[in-house]
């Protein structure tokens, strides 16, 4: 099954649900003004890179921007954490993932011993 997407109405719903000019949407992205108003005025398809600049500048991925469910807007500090997981190796992924585990399950029962579910 091929899904099409009309990539010009989703850039346009994303500026508008920010209150974003095609100015601004240059400058997020760090893309020319020239280029952001030929991807519109001359209905373009952008690149893949102009897209991912374009996502970038959003705040979002590019699987954010194909997909069809709600977006989720990350902080500054939630976007950094993301940005330092992504270089990690499997193996640091997966050490990480068992320390959140432990803290999570440490958190829990310490939360369980204060109402007396000990």
């Amino acid at each position: 099954m091929v899904i099409a997407v009309d990539t010009h109405a989703r850039i346009r719903q994303l500026m508008q649900e920010r209150g974003w000019t095609e100015y601004r949407l240059a400058k997020e992205s760090g893309l020319s003004q020239s280029t952001i108003a030929n991807l519109f005025n001359r209905n373009t398809v952008p690149s893949v890179s102009t897209l991912e600049s374009i996502c970038e500048g959003l705040g979002i991925t590019l699987g954010q921007f194909f997909s069809d469910g709600n977006l989720v807007e990350l902080s500054a500090e939630q976007k950094e954490f993301f940005d330092l997981w992504a270089s990690l190796t499997v193996d640091e992924k997966d050490l990480i993932e068992r320390i959140v585990k432990k803290f999570k399950g440490s958190h829990s029962q310490r939360r369980n011993q204060r109402k007396g579910h000990s």
